[in-house]
């Protein structure tokens, strides 16, 4: 059987009706598969992800080619391509992190993202997050591994009242629900039966 024959499905696909009825107070979105690769490489060697440095600075991310190049830890970073396939990004990564003694591993099937937005997704949010999400403190460029809800997540500030969640896979109906659950008093009461 070829790959050909089973498409790619997200585990957030049976939230999708939920999400679009939702207020434009909070709207929730499932991007579709978006490929990730863990890179791991040390900070010093000078290694760039798609024409991007590394950023060193703890809990922040930077645009990297189609993507995002998300800190981790000291010499570890999560890169997101929605639109490379997964084997290509990793094959690319490899190649370009080889001379500096770097490695890059496929983990596209381990996270899925959510993308969240609104006058309110702050307060939907902080339900669940003991992060500090102001604008003035949560800005575009910053990221964090927190939990929310129950389930862990790294968790983007893209610009305005705009974010990125990435969750683990096998935790994405969980924190859909959650995040229905937590936006439930912004929706129109007429349409809450």
């Amino acid at each position: 059987m070829t790959a050909d024959l089973l498409p790619r499905t997200s585990p957030l696909d049976p939230y999708t009706a939920a999400f679009e009825g939702l207020p434009d107070a909070v709207r929730i979105t499932a991007e579709p598969f978006v490929a990730m690769a863990d890179v791991r490489v040390d900070p010093s060697s000078g290694a760039r992800v798609r024409g991007a440095a590394l950023p060193t600075t703890p809990n922040t991310w930077v645009p990297a080619g189609d993507g995002r190049l998300v800190w981790l830890g000291p010499d570890e970073w999560l890169l997101t391509s929605p639109g490379t396939a997964p084997e290509a990004l990793e094959a690319e990564l490899a190649e370009a992190l080889r001379p500096a003694g770097g490695v890059a591993v496929d983990v596209s099937a381990q996270r899925t993202v959510l993308r969240l937005g609104g006058p309110r997704v702050r307060e939907v949010l902080a339900k669940g997050c003991s992060l500090d999400l102001h604008p003035r403190v949560f800005v575009p460029g910053t990221s964090a591994q927190t939990a929310l809800g129950q389930a862990g997540v790294v968790l983007l500030a893209l610009g305005g009242d705009e974010f990125a969640i990435l969750v683990r896979s096998s935790f994405a109906g969980y924190l859909a629900t959650w995040l229905l659950d937590a936006s439930l008093e912004y929706a129109d009461p007429a349409l809450i039966s």
